[in-house]
């Protein structure tokens, strides 16, 4: 049986981590767990101390997916599971994820259901996350932004130079993961309401989140991203050309900005899809 890593990345969850530790431990005694601290002020190094498990402390918060990666560089288990440490995930479902990833997959995620949505607005954005992921990859993607996932630690040490330092590493090693050709499948799981307060701001985070749906083409395939963009400009430069001609009978400077346009992004675009086929070639 391969051995289990647990981590947990933790910014100031002692209150949640009090109960989800002792049950962690109970439900998967032979696993390594590793709460990572990322700068807390709170209790969470004597949570960690009392429950017997590993914690990891920074000495300032360096954000979510940093933590993910000291965790992962730190694990010793052939098997590695990431989840929040607020308590919205239920331990009983790291069963489930390792009975689906032993059916030959290289990663689980749990797959939220509308139910368990912080609220509609961000159910809304993880709706448009997914079926514009799905789009890109030609697979089915049911939660682009889970936390809650079961990697094989080999295949997910690869792309932890790809990881950001911020919020959006499950979207990045989901990509990275499809577009190495990985197998990845999906458990339908609840999320609780988490306990304490969401470190989520959404006004802050509006603006980054909106940018995930760009880093989602660009780590997959740019040309998916650029090639309409491109299509767009040079159609709004003939519009363009198509309405000066009939009314003044000549070609206007905006219609050759957009047809210059257009070729510029396009270009933008095949540049980008070499940088990407680099970044994955030593994995592909």
């Amino acid at each position: 049986m391969s051995h289990l890593s647990i981590i947990l990345p933790a910014k100031n969850e002692a209150a949640a981590l009090v109960q989800l530790l002792p049950r962690l431990r109970q439900a998967h005694p032979e696993a390594e767990i590793i709460v990572v601290n990322d700068g807390s002020t709170d209790d969470t190094r004597a949570c960690c101390a009392a429950a017997g498990v590993v914690c990891l402390s920074s000495p300032y918060s360096m954000g979510n997916g940093a933590a993910i990666k000291r965790g992962a560089r730190a694990a010793h288990g052939d098997i590695l599971v990431f989840m929040d440490a607020d308590g919205q995930h239920d331990p009983a479902d790291i069963a489930r994820l390792m009975g689906k990833l032993d059916e030959g997959y290289d990663m689980v995620v749990g797959a939220r259901d509308w139910e368990s949505q912080a609220d509609v607005g961000r159910g809304l954005a993880n709706t448009l996350y997914n079926w514009l992921a799905s789009r890109i990859t030609g697979h089915m993607i049911q939660d682009l932004t889970s936390g809650y996932r079961a990697v094989r630690a080999d295949k997910f040490r690869e792309f932890l130079h790809l990881l950001p330092n911020g919020f959006s590493y499950p979207t990045t090693s989901t990509m990275a993961f499809f577009r190495s050709a990985y197998a990845v499948a999906y458990v339908p799981i609840r999320a609780h309401k988490r306990v304490g307060k969401s470190h989520i701001k959404p006004i802050r985070d509006g603006l980054r989140f909106l940018l995930i749906i760009f880093k989602i083409a660009t780590l997959y395939s740019p040309l998916k991203l650029f090639v309409p963009m491109s299509v767009i400009f040079f159609g709004l430069g003939l519009l363009n050309y198509a309405w000066t001609f009939l009314h003044d009978g000549r070609l206007t400077n905006m219609s050759t900005l957009m047809w210059s346009a257009a070729v510029i992004v396009f270009l933008i675009g095949l540049v980008s899809e070499q940088i990407t086929s680099l970044t994955y070639r030593r994995n592909d």
